[in-house]
């Protein structure tokens, strides 16, 4: 079971992530709004358009990762953080650490993936 020290570790290390997200977002909105300007050269708008591309879909991959973000921060408020929603075991520290936002102990979290792996052959 996780201290009331673990849960405030994990609440600060993922609200810090939430805020940087956060700040990410806004950074490249500045971003693309400074490159605004018209490009004469096709190969230079063509370059831009490519870097803004990319941008956003990080952006994107940001977007579903505040969503999980959000739930983690749920599940410590309710009690459930550190507890595997597949088979309710604990998951170890360790795990927390290197994703914060999972829910799955490292056993089930290996089982899925060998399943989806079957499931693409």
């Amino acid at each position: 079971m996780l201290s009331s020290e673990d849960l405030k570790y994990f609440r600060n290390q993922l609200e810090k992530m939430l805020q940087d997200i956060e700040e990410k977002g806004k950074q490249t909105l500045e971003e693309m709004s400074d490159f605004a300007g018209i490009y004469p050269d096709p190969a230079d708008r063509a370059s831009v358009e490519s870097e803004q591309f990319f941008a956003l879909r990080l952006r994107d991959r940001e977007r579903k990762l505040k969503a999980k973000i959000r739930a983690a921060l749920e599940r410590i408020e309710n009690g459930t953080y550190g507890i595997c929603e597949e088979c309710g075991g604990e998951i170890g520290i360790a795990r927390l650490k290197a994703r914060p936002v999972t829910t799955l102990c490292i056993e089930c979290k290996s089982k899925q993936e060998e399943k989806e792996k079957l499931i693409r052959r």
